[in-house]
């Protein structure tokens, strides 16, 4: 079963993303981001393809998406619906992990398919936000994780050091 899309939730392609989070090739790992539900939920789309950096060296002979990476496109799904939901665009906020619970891979994801990267908030206050995530390939659950992220600007960053 494919994804539904739904027309009336906000979507964002690349170029939007990029206007939300810093991340950049070959760092940015989703390709678009549909049904977002501002505070509530979204869904990333990421294309895994073969030619990417990371297949070469796992595993050659059969290529596996590592599954640090598919958490860390559930974050950047995440980091677009925050930002989304603030108004922060081209506010170059920075999103950074402060936990990862209960992740758990499921199904390998190879070149070729279509990642579905749903994302729910648990908890959202302003800095500091829980999300839960499942990343799916059709039907197929693959990997699964609870976690939280800081949003903040580049200055706070700095300062934090």
């Amino acid at each position: 079963m494919s994804l539904a899309i739904d027309p009336d939730l906000g979507s964002v392609d690349v170029n939007a993303i990029k206007r939300m989070i810093p991340h950049r090739y070959p760092f940015l790992l989703i390709d678009r981001v549909v049904n977002i539900e501002p505070h509530r939920s979204a869904v990333g789309l990421k294309g895994v393809t073969v030619n990417e950096p990371h297949f070469e060296g796992h595993f050659p002979s059969r290529p596996v998406m590592p599954g640090v990476l598919i958490v860390e496109a559930m974050a950047q799904t995440a980091a677009v619906l925050v930002v989304r939901t603030l108004g922060q665009m081209d506010s170059d906020r920075l999103v950074y992990f402060m936990s990862i619970e209960g992740a758990k891979f499921r199904s390998v994801v190879q070149p070729g398919e279509m990642l579905e990267l749903h994302v729910e908030t648990l908890r959202g206050r302003s800095k500091v936000w829980k999300f839960k995530g499942e990343a799916r390939v059709g039907d197929r659950l693959c990997a699964e994780a609870e976690f939280t992220a800081m949003i903040m600007s580049p200055e706070d960053a700095e300062a934090k050091g």
